[in-house]
């Protein structure tokens, strides 16, 4: 499994290299959840959690639905696996984004213990695991997340592109 180093010398990323067929397949699910949400007005982002190999929660935006600012997709689905486990620490599970999480969502994933996190497509404007921001890599934080990003990338900022341009 190779790695890089980041801003910080830190090993974070896994290499998109080593991933399997399951990243893809979850990342699928994923896009399904940012799709469902871009049919309700929502921004189209989509998250998954998996938990040895089985979805635990899936979710999509829902800021406007809920009128809440927090309610991004990852916030969704972190809500509802911790509900799910019984516990507000994940641990061992993988969050699957279909864009890079903001800053709000990589610090929830360090509260929530997650171990893995696998997006795909960069967020030039707000990401916060490496277009904006390190949030996930700061060298003070007692908890590491493993990256693998770009993971059916192009399929994620098409989905953006296209909620967009409608909107223009």
């Amino acid at each position: 499994m190779a790695a890089v180093l980041t801003a910080f010398g830190i090993l974070r990323f896994v290499a998109n290299t080593d991933t399997t067929s399951d990243d893809r397949a979850f990342m699928q699910l994923a896009l399904s959840e940012a799709a469902e949400a871009s049919r309700h007005g929502e921004v189209p982002i989509g998250a998954v959690i998996v938990a040895d190999g089985k979805v635990i929660a899936a979710a999509g935006n829902r800021t406007i639905a809920d009128c809440d600012p927090t309610a991004h997709a990852e916030m969704v689905a972190l809500r509802a696996a911790a509900k799910e486990i019984g516990n507000h620490r994940l641990g061992p599970v993988t969050l699957y984004v279909t864009i890079e999480p903001c800053a709000m969502c990589a610090g929830a994933m360090i509260q929530a213990r997650i171990s893995r996190l696998v997006y795909g497509a960069d967020d030039p404007k707000g990401g916060a695991v490496t277009s904006c921001f390190s949030v996930l890599d700061h060298p003070r934080l007692n908890h590491r997340v493993d990256v693998t990003p770009g993971i059916l990338a192009d399929e994620s900022a098409a989905l953006l592109r296209e909620f967009f341009g409608a909107k223009r």
